[in-house]
């Protein structure tokens, strides 16, 4: 699973191992009812009781964590069920009607290995699915496609947004829904100035200076929608040299045209131009800025979920 719990918990994890100190992770393997947290949901802790994370919202998370300590030393694995009928349900808090199991294990090699957390780590910079599996006979976790119990970890998913046009306003909160960190990019000043991006991420720098540190990977999507050569043009040419999974431009198929003879002449062959979606959007019709960026973020989403995206 990902999310923004199971990251810090698993980032706090790499760090405090990094620091030479001792580490456990549990997990979320099985749930019943009205369980308060989902499968794949973690909890770190480190060897003096400091902990981040979650594996049921408060529930039972102070009898994980002693559990944890033990296993720190001796460097071990425990799986612990948690439910309404166990008199240990009611000690622990869990009265709320749902069961849950946890898997606890040192962060240790034969167990879940430190370099497990590196992988995770990598993975996620590179915008790659990364998934780990374990057999509960034994505790150990490994990379792999199949187990006893399987989580896959998602990258988060970007999206930069070249111009902070009226389009943009639409597509910010409708990325945000989809689970997108947009950021928009506009170096015209006033364009972004005021309250029509209050609260949204602005870069007033030129494109290919934002995205050279933004840094696409194969988690982002890459949309220009300023019909401005001078800032599409040079965002554009920095998506392609990246494993963006969407790269897309607003305008005309005349303007489009004229704009993949630009890029051309920059370098890019016909297999690279075919990677922009142009006129950008699904065809649906649509009429004004919010059917636009409807249409826009349908097609976003087509591109991740077709069978063909990058994952390990």
């Amino acid at each position: 699973m990902s999310g923004a719990g199971p990251d810090r918990a698993l980032a706090a994890a790499r760090e405090w191992h990094r620091a030479g100190r001792g580490v456990a992770l549990a997990t979320v393997i099985e749930t019943w009812g009205s369980a308060p947290r989902r499968v794949g949901a973690h909890l770190a802790i480190r060897d003096d009781g400091l902990f981040e994370g979650s594996v049921s919202g408060g529930c039972v998370e102070g009898d994980v964590i002693t559990e944890a300590l033990d296993l720190i030393g001796r460097g071990g694995w425990k799986r612990l069920d948690y439910g309404v009928a166990d008199a240990q349900a009611w000690e622990v808090g869990l009265a709320c009607g749902g069961r849950i199991s946890v898997l606890v294990q040192a962060v240790a090699e034969g167990v879940f290995s430190p370099a497990l957390l590196d992988e995770l780590a990598e993975a996620r910079n590179a915008g790659r699915t990364l998934t780990l599996v374990t057999d509960l006979a034994t505790g150990h976790t490994a990379i792999g496609a199949e187990g006893d119990f399987t989580n896959s970890y998602a990258p988060p998913l970007r999206l930069a947004i070249i111009g902070a046009v009226h389009i943009a306003q639409s597509l910010v909160p409708l990325a945000a829904l989809l689970g997108y960190d947009a950021t928009v990019i506009d170096p015209r000043g006033l364009f972004a100035a005021g309250p029509r991006f209050e609260g949204v991420a602005v870069d007033e720098r030129w494109p290919d200076e934002a995205l050279a540190e933004w840094r696409p990977n194969a988690a982002s999507a890459v949309v220009a929608l300023t019909h401005d050569p001078k800032l599409d043009d040079v965002a554009l040419a920095a998506a392609l040299r990246s494993d963006a999974f969407y790269i897309a431009a607003l305008g005309s198929r005349k303007n489009h045209a004229g704009r993949l003879e630009r890029l051309r002449g920059l370098g890019f062959d016909d297999a690279a131009l075919g990677r922009i979606h142009g006129p950008a959007g699904l065809d649906i019709g649509a009429s004004g800025p919010a059917e636009i960026a409807l249409s826009v973020a349908a097609q976003m989403v087509a591109a991740w979920r077709r069978p063909v995206r990058r994952e390990t």
